[in-house]
């Protein structure tokens, strides 16, 4: 039978005719006014039950999480609070729910709790909000790159390379993993028994594959899902999750910031006109939890006024040194408030640091560039004339308030003796890499790109402050249960 979305109901302009809707119920009260919803809005439709003529046993089922069919009449409300409602002449159960049992309860349920139950969260107001959001972000973002005439590269998810050279990777594997796999004579698996007849891992990054596509397509894309075994159980790690990431042959450091600072405005201006209802709503959520909060740890900006704070300011550019130059004056370094303390030129800057540049110093978004080489991947492109022992990489992060790191990227080294010295020196097998060095052989060019964790992006849009609560099913360590 068809039916009509709750969403387009809310909206009608046309009363008085009768209409279809199915949905889940959210409350039952006094045994006559149903509260629907169907998902496609954060707001329900009151359903108006003629309880006399509706037989008993129908009514007890009508509960928290059932699902349910209506038909009736689509009339002026005449209760406060929503403009139309529907005056049911017929009700049909089509999937009943325990009410003692259901654990989605009309209440304010905890986070933790709701972690516990990922595979009934979205019936909540809060996650089916964040959930829309994460989903009209994800279609901004195919948007985005197809309006500018990239094309979208589908990586591999099984690789024998490690892009980032961290080594925290999730083998892939079809030996038996009881002891019995064939050995070599040193004692170690012979891999070459393996299924793809080497040593895999899940993907950390499609980056050295899509810089290969973006030196014949020109700009390229990848959006898909990332894996790192890193033993990280904080509010801002996953150990599956998904990254954006583009490549541009071309483009030097300059142009691929333009680039991501004009892609991010994009995204999130996109989401707030589609979202305007989800992200009111995840707004009075954070104001109402941040009252129980100290006046010291509450944030500064509410969530839609941080949003418009990311869309209306250029993103400051400041170099690592000049950002180290601060840092090592700033009040919370010489007090020694800072967790790490910034003692000298070539630290690797933590979340707390970054914050302080962005919330405290600046205030509006930076984006910190030319990082020294020595905490950053071989594939950065070497800066010319830099003195020794101070050897600077054209690296870009944009940092965010609330976040911290939300992009990292670079000019690519184009050069082939250079990256062949470099990877010589961090270790890295060159016969393992042989065809992502080809692409320094023939026809090498300038060329950037840059890696956004589509979840921190979720996360700062939809004000949560726990990464694990903006995904459907997370994975973390001890965790995969749904």
């Amino acid at each position: 039978m068809k039916h009509s979305k709750v969403i387009d109901l809310l909206n009608s302009t046309n009363t008085l005719h009768e209409v279809t809707a199915k949905g889940w119920v959210r409350t039952f009260r006094n045994n006559q006014f149903i509260a629907l919803n169907d998902g496609s809005t954060i707001h329900n439709i009151q359903c108006v039950v003629d309880f006399e003529n509706t037989p008993d046993e129908t009514l007890k089922r009508i509960t928290t999480g059932a699902a349910v069919c209506v038909t009736g009449t689509l009339a002026e409300s005449r209760g406060a609070g929503q403009k139309v409602e529907i005056q049911v002449t017929k009700l049909e159960i089509l999937g009943d729910s325990d009410a003692e049992k259901f654990p989605m309860q009309p209440k304010k349920h905890s986070l933790e709790f709701l972690r516990e139950n990922a595979h009934l969260r979205v019936r909540t107001n809060a996650f089916g909000a964040i959930m829309r959001v994460r989903s009209t972000l994800a279609f901004a973002v195919h948007q985005y790159f197809q309006e500018k005439g990239f094309f979208y590269v589908n990586t591999p998810i099984i690789t024998g390379s490690d892009a980032e050279g961290a080594g925290e990777m999730f083998q892939v594997t079809s030996l038996p993993i009881d002891g019995s796999a064939p050995r070599n004579e040193d004692g170690s698996i012979n891999y070459k028994e393996d299924f793809f007849g080497k040593q895999t891992n899940l993907t950390v990054s499609g980056q050295l594959e899509a810089e290969t596509y973006a030196m014949a397509l020109g700009k390229v894309y990848t959006f898909g899902p990332t894996f790192r075994a890193e033993n990280s159980n904080t509010s801002r790690h996953l150990a599956e999750f998904w990254m954006i990431e583009p490549e541009v042959a071309f483009n030097d450091l300059a142009d691929n910031m333009d680039l991501a600072e004009d892609f991010i405005k994009y995204v999130i201006k996109y989401t707030v006109d589609k979202c305007a209802d989800d992200l009111k709503f995840l707004e009075n959520r954070l104001l109402e939890e941040e009252k129980s909060k100290p006046q010291a740890e509450r944030s500064e900006m509410a969530l839609l006024e941080k949003l418009s704070f990311v869309l209306d300011n250029n993103f400051k550019r400041v170099s690592y040194t000049e950002a180290i130059d601060i840092l090592k004056d700033s009040t919370p370094n010489k007090k020694k408030k800072f967790q790490y303390i910034i003692n000298e030129w070539g630290a690797d800057l933590q979340s707390e640091h970054e914050r302080f540049l962005v919330e405290k110093h600046f205030k509006c978004p930076v984006i910190l560039f030319d990082y020294p080489a020595k905490i950053k991947a071989f594939y950065m492109r070497l800066n010319d004339n830099t003195e020794p022992g101070k050897e600077t990489v054209r690296a870009m992060d944009i940092l965010f308030p609330g976040i911290g790191e939300i992009v990292g990227g670079s000019q690519r080294e184009e050069r082939y003796d250079v990256l062949v010295e470099k990877m010589k020196a961090l270790g890295i097998d060159e016969e393992e890499l042989w065809w992502y060095l080809d692409t320094r052989r023939f026809g090498s060019a300038v060329h950037s790109g840059f890696g956004l964790g589509f979840e921190r992006l979720v996360l700062f849009v939809t004000g949560m402050t726990n990464i694990r609560d903006v995904i459907p099913f997370p994975r973390t360590p001890q965790n995969a249960e749904f």
